[in-house]
């Protein structure tokens, strides 16, 4: 049996054979067997994106990645549009050969991922072309917001997708040189807006208001090189990776501060003190309690439902800690050997069973069909043509009629009317300038290649996406409009 089921049954044995006398109670039958009343581990690792029930240690692989081919970071449970239980997050980032002028490869991007596990359904969100990083960082996430790092060196950027909405556009919270560069590192539980950041250039803590886009100040002293930390359901214990020595628990108040938060995330320096009210007081003190001080650096670390478990993702494995127990070993370690680098511990799914779960066929279909979308037409593809090749692009939401569909040349007129997104050519392919462009569910894009060719339109969507046919379809005409909005 495993270690962790052990306890479980240890405890219901005591209870069992207390001293106390018996109270009669009726007790409604498991409405499913093998129901996961202490809900899934989620977890990425060599082989993929899988979950794992930590009543049994058995796992499953629900989004497979092949080796060495991409870099996967989260996973993430949130909420989905129209979905009555939760679904995992993660991003992706293609770390093949990158084509150049002479030699073939790829044009990188950074991925969104939905995976339904209980429905075997896997969607893009939304695609980035990044050949400057190594891919999206702290991947955090709750009932609400999922929120993210991007970019590189001193210019990371901190972005945001309102999970409830659908077809929700990504914002950015804070993008250098206007505001400063942070790290997220975690995220305030429930619906809350607020995002635990770390300062690129400080290592000083915030929370960032998602919805506000303002800083506001962090209720623990954490150092420059602490996180990711990962905060209890009900909001009130913090686990917080340390750079060696495992982690700490300490208490936290995550509610958001009724104070005066700064402006916004500014790159020139701390948020001005806020004062804050009798519900935003911090908790009282305590001593951070250790989590196995020998351990080195964890990478992820994730609470159980009901904050009496934390999970962390160490040394390639899953470590089980109970949170009351003493400085020390783990109590069951899963996937041992199985390169573990993120997990997420899911609420009660009292109506799911891991029998239930389904595998889907992972990203790499939809990343290599944008590839093969994005390709620039072989007359262009030339060492001649590719300087002069110009490449206009236009979204538009499919559920609706929309003239971008039908646009067939950027003419003066259309251009006028429509103005483009920003696009270029990126060797033997094209890909959008700015970051978060392509969008999933129903948006669609019209592209033009022309310049150094007679004008070739098309009409492209994130692989995977289903259309969301609007007919019919107006024509686009060429007479400029006083507005410039499709």
């Amino acid at each position: 049996m495993p270690k962790l089921a052990s306890l479980i049954a240890a405890a219901a044995l005591a209870t069992a054979c207390s001293s106390a006398p018996a109270a009669s109670v009726q007790r409604s039958p498991s409405p499913v067997e093998g129901a996961l009343a202490q809900g899934l581990i989620a977890f990425v690792a060599d082989a993929g994106v899988g979950v794992l029930d930590p009543a049994t240690g058995r796992s499953a692989i629900v989004a497979p990645v092949p080796p060495g081919a991409f870099r996967v970071m989260g996973p993430v449970w949130g909420p989905a549009p129209n979905v009555d239980h939760p679904v995992l997050y993660f991003t992706v980032h293609d770390d093949r050969t990158q084509e150049r002028r002479n030699t073939a490869g790829v044009v990188p991007y950074n991925w969104i991922f939905r995976v339904d596990p209980f429905a075997g359904s896997i969607e893009p969100l939304a695609a980035s072309q990044d050949s400057m990083s190594e891919g999206p960082i702290g991947v955090v996430a709750n009932s609400r917001y999922l929120a993210l790092t991007t970019g590189c060196c001193a210019t990371y950027e901190v972005d945001a997708l309102d999970l409830t909405k659908p077809s929700a556009p990504v914002r950015v919270l804070s993008r250098p040189p206007d505001q400063a560069a942070f790290f997220t590192e975690g995220m305030a539980p429930g619906d809350s807006p607020l995002i635990a950041v770390r300062t690129f250039a400080t290592g000083a803590w915030y929370w960032l208001n998602a919805e506000a886009g303002v800083l506001h100040p962090f209720p623990l002293k954490l150092g420059p090189d602490d996180g990711p930390i990962a905060i209890s359901a009900d909001g009130t214990l913090a686990a917080v990776a340390l750079p060696n020595q495992g982690a700490v628990v300490e208490p936290i108040n995550s509610t958001l501060p009724i104070a005066s938060p700064s402006a916004s995330a500014s790159a020139s320096g701390p948020p001005a003190s806020a004062s804050p009210s009798a519900k935003a007081s911090p908790p009282a003190p305590a001593s951070p309690r250790k989590v196995n001080s020998k351990l080195l650096h964890p990478d992820g670390l994730t609470w159980s439902p009901d904050a009496k478990l934390l999970a962390l993702a160490v040394n390639g494995e899953i470590e089980i800690y109970a949170a009351g127990a003493p400085d020390g070993p783990p109590s069951a370690k899963y996937l041992t050997g199985a390169g573990v680098v993120g997990v997420s511990w899911s609420g009660p799914l009292a109506d799911r069973a891991l029998t239930a779960v389904k595998a889907t066929a992972g990203p790499q279909a939809t990343v290599d069909a944008l590839l093969t979308a994005t390709r620039l037409p072989a007359a262009a593809d030339t060492a001649a043509n590719r300087p002069l090749t110009q490449v206009y692009l236009w979204q538009f939401d499919s559920s609706k009629p929309s003239p971008i569909e039908s646009i067939a040349d950027a003419t003066p007129a259309i251009l006028d009317k429509y103005p483009p997104l920003a696009a270029g050519v990126v060797y033997h392919h094209w890909a959008p300038s700015d970051s978060w462009t392509f969008l999933g569910g129903c948006y669609r894009y019209r592209v033009v290649i022309t310049g150094s060719i007679a004008p070739v339109a098309a009409t492209i969507g994130l692989p995977g996406s289903t259309p969301c046919s609007a007919k019919p379809t107006p024509t686009a005409s060429a007479t400029p409009s006083p507005t410039k909005a499709p």
